[in-house]
């Protein structure tokens, strides 16, 4: 096969951050493709297999194709990325390519980003379809289908640029030395080895099975049963928990989708999108995943009765001055005052704990002391305001949080991966209403 011309990079800014992206195809709807750990834009048309790939799903779609912050053509970063990083990412890229919205394709590590990007922006997505993927990056005691972390670092960090990832092209004895020496030049134009390290290391609080239940899309999960890079049984864990969704399981083994049966993969994915026209069983854009803030200040009948109604009166302006700010700042937004806190909604969950943290170090500042609760689920817009689950759990979890601290629930934690921030878990709680135990955490940093 020969070479086939690469199309044009273009780049997408995510704050400080450019995002490589390429733009092709002859099909009227768009599908946005989020690759997996490792990638790089270019090289993916140098090798004959991905080329003849990405060419069949532009025969049928307009495909819009990044690569992730960090890794191939996009900036490299410092620190690792969190999930929400990455989801800004592909707004920006969206937005750059002129897509109001598409189906999304998540390869492997991108699954879990696209699945909390369609449960964020129910708006943007009108299906979201899944290869080789995984609701939960590392094995755990109740997700037991991949490995834990420590077993998949010493497999991969040793060997990573010499062809640590060729096991993902099918069974050891059939990889060719062409073919490894192939893979090693992806993993090094990905990125260096330090940081696929921090990729990893990010990877440990990447988990999506809260979120599962929030993705209301029409959803195709495609899985080979002979992958040895991902358990097909993963696949079939988020199958039976996204409530409107198709699962097919494939004979054969590749963990790439451009091996063995490509051409049964773009079958598949053609007839799903055929199958459900845009309008169809589409979500709701008043109902979307979501991290709710409640803030309170502590004592705050003390305050008043010791400082008298004018001096409150100023307390509580210069409060409300800096939670406008500090919200805003973290691109979250106040839905209402409570009289002595706040409510207040944000796309991402990192953003709102550091909304959190932040407020109670700048109002400690004018000796205002003020406790905050949160927590991430389907958030309910109802004009201004919002309702829903997630928004009642939040308010049950700030009650419990003491002077100066916030608290959070476990769902919220899971999602934070690439944040660094650590966390201390404060044990299981009874929340006031509701019929379970909630393990509450607060961040040490």
């Amino acid at each position: 096969m020969a070479a086939i011309k690469a199309p044009e990079i273009q780049y997408a800014q995510s704050g400080e951050v450019s995002i490589a992206f390429q733009v092709f195809g002859y099909g009227s709807q768009d599908l946005v493709y989020v690759p997996g750990i490792i990638s790089h834009l270019e090289l993916y048309w140098e090798d004959a297999t991905m080329a003849n790939w990405l060419m069949q799903l532009g025969q049928h779609f307009r495909v819009i194709i990044l690569d992730k912050r960090g890794q191939g053509m996009s900036d490299r970063i410092e620190s690792s990325a969190t999930l929400e990083d990455r989801i800004d990412d592909v707004n920006a890229v969206m937005q750059a390519a002129n897509s109001k919205s598409a189906t999304l394709l998540g390869l492997s590590e991108g699954g879990p980003l696209c699945l909390f990007f369609a449960a964020t922006y129910p708006d943007k997505v009108e299906r979201l379809m899944l290869f080789g993927s995984m609701a939960r990056f590392y094995g755990a005691a109740d997700y037991p289908y991949s490995s834990t972390y420590e077993a998949m670092s010493e497999r991969l960090i040793p060997r990573f640029g010499k062809g640590a990832f060729a096991f993902m092209l099918g069974s050891k004895d059939e990889v060719t030395q062409e073919e490894i020496d192939q893979i090693a030049r992806t993993e090094r134009m990905s990125c260096s080895p330090s940081a696929f390290k921090k990729i990893l290391d990010a990877n440990r609080l990447i988990d999506a099975r809260p979120i599962l239940a929030n993705v209301a899309q029409p959803t195709l999960i495609m899985h080979r049963r002979g992958d040895s890079a991902v358990n097909f049984k993963g696949s079939r864990f988020m199958a039976e928990r996204i409530a409107n969704c198709t699962y097919l399981e494939f004979p054969t083994k590749s963990h790439l989708p451009n091996l063995d049966d490509t051409h049964n993969l773009v079958n598949a994915m053609v007839q799903f999108v055929n199958s459900t026209q845009v309008g169809e069983s589409k979500p709701s854009k008043e109902k979307r995943l979501s991290t709710a803030l409640f803030t309170d200040i502590v004592q705050s009948t003390d305050k008043l009765l010791s400082m008298g109604d004018h001096a409150w009166r100023k307390m509580l302006d210069a409060h409300d001055a800096i939670a406008q700010q500090k919200v805003a700042e973290f691109r979250g937004r106040i839905v209402k005052n409570t009289g002595d806190g706040i409510l207040a909604v944000f796309d991402g969950p990192v953003k709102a704990l550091q909304c959190a943290q932040a407020l109670i170090s700048s109002l400690q500042e004018i000796n205002l002391p003020i406790r905050a609760g949160l927590h991430v689920g389907e958030v309910v817009n109802r004009g201004d305001d919002i309702t829903g689950i997630a928004v009642n759990i939040a308010a049950r979890v700030m009650d419990k949080a003491k002077s100066g601290q916030t608290l959070l629930t476990q769902t919220l934690k899971d999602l934070t991966g690439g944040s660094n921030i650590e966390f201390k878990s404060l044990g299981k709680f009874e929340l006031k209403g509701l019929p379970e135990e909630f393990e509450l955490f607060t961040p040490l940093n």
